[in-house]
């Protein structure tokens, strides 16, 4: 009999993969065509999600002396992310400084997710943790994910912006 293999969801491939998602989401923003605010409160829901399954789940499962710096960095990141999108929520999507604050909400949203984590971090965590730890942190993640996105996580940003997530080892 034939050993049958199950696809397992990886955690670092579930967070590039929503890395790419608001990569997309960013360029439907930018096009400025029908549905730009629709793709703008995905956008910020998407976000808001994403960096509360890091913070609650993913940053505290893998903490260590090696990544606590790279951690801490991110959750700062997070915050000075969560206080631009704060401001976006509150302003007219045809508003002139909409545009400008969209362009540094995209380059702090992509240095964090692409330079930052999958250039720093997840080379790190692929050389410490094995094949079903990832995939069992990557189940837990994405259960937590949609979770959050049935209340619509952006609404909470405003209230995350004084300071930055606890982390706990």
């Amino acid at each position: 009999m034939a050993k049958q293999t199950t696809t397992l969801l990886n955690a670092l491939d579930l967070l590039s993969d929503q890395h790419n998602h608001l990569d997309g989401l960013f360029e439907q923003v930018e096009a400025d065509e029908g549905g730009r605010m629709a793709a703008f409160f995905e956008l910020a829901d998407t976000f808001a999600a994403h960096a509360t399954i890091e913070e609650k789940l993913f940053y505290p499962r893998v903490m260590s002396d090696e990544t606590s710096e790279i951690l801490h960095k991110s959750v700062e990141e997070h915050l000075a992310i969560r206080r631009v999108l704060a401001d976006m929520l509150t302003m007219d999507l045809q508003d002139c400084d909409f545009a400008a604050k969209l362009a540094v909400l995209k380059e702090e949203v992509s240095h964090h997710a692409h330079e930052v984590e999958e250039q720093e971090l997840f080379p790190m965590l692929r050389e410490t943790m094995d094949e079903d730890e990832l995939a069992a942190l990557g189940n837990e993640l994405l259960v937590m994910f949609e979770d959050l996105m049935k209340s619509s996580p952006r609404k909470q940003v405003p209230a995350e912006t004084r300071e930055a997530a606890p982390l706990h080892a």
